[in-house]
């Protein structure tokens, strides 16, 4: 878990630094996204290198998913070979919700690939600009709304999840602890703010 939660911090700040690039202009972003389709030419074909990493992606959240579900099952099972007459440790609603909040992530990486990627969804209309398509996609209310809730989903887990992998690898301590936590608050913060402020920001019609 902590292999593929790792993975997927590093892709997600790599899709946060891009979503940042709606704020350049429609000639900067449709250029990025243009020119990420090119990467790995010849030896891939146009647009290869992302279907490489999105279905890595989906691939190591669903290895992500099945290795928590296993750990749960195997906490269930060892509570349930012992009497427990008190639970003195009360989980955070963070950490409460890491299993079915990984879910939803999920789901929610397979709307926005059917929706950005294959187009499968189309909000607002047709466009052949990807900054078009972004901005026809979250000017409309429940897509950003979606969005909005999965983003904070998205920071919950990382809070939680950042937390969890360090003490996995063995690098937490209890003198450590308190300065982990707080690092891996603001890193989900960070990742939070960086992926609501384009959507945000086309909603209010800062950009159009």
């Amino acid at each position: 878990m902590a292999i593929t939660g790792g993975l997927f911090v590093l892709y997600v700040l790599a899709h946060m630094y891009g979503n940042l690039k709606v704020f350049s202009g429609q000639e900067a972003f449709d250029g990025y996204a243009h020119h990420l389709r090119e990467l790995g030419e010849p030896l891939l074909p146009y647009s290869g290198f992302l279907w490489v990493m999105r279905i890595g992606l989906v691939v190591a959240l669903v290895v992500h998913v099945w290795a928590a579900v296993s750990l749960w099952r195997r906490a269930n099972h060892a509570r349930s070979t012992r009497y427990v007459k008190f639970r003195p440790v009360q989980a955070t609603w963070s950490s409460r919700t890491m299993r079915w909040g990984g879910v939803a992530l999920l789901l929610f990486v397979i709307f926005h690939l059917l929706q950005f990627t294959t187009m499968t969804i189309q909000v607002g209309g047709s466009f052949d600009s990807p900054y078009d398509r972004v901005v026809a996609a979250f000017s409309t209310w429940y897509i950003l709304a979606i969005y909005v809730l999965s983003m904070l989903a998205l920071g919950m887990h990382l809070r939680h999840g950042i937390w969890s992998a360090v003490q996995t690898l063995g690098w937490s301590t209890r003198r450590r602890e308190p300065a982990i936590k707080r690092t891996a608050l603001v890193i989900a913060l960070i990742i939070v703010v960086g992926f609501l402020v384009p959507p945000i920001a086309i909603f209010l019609g800062v950009l159009e």
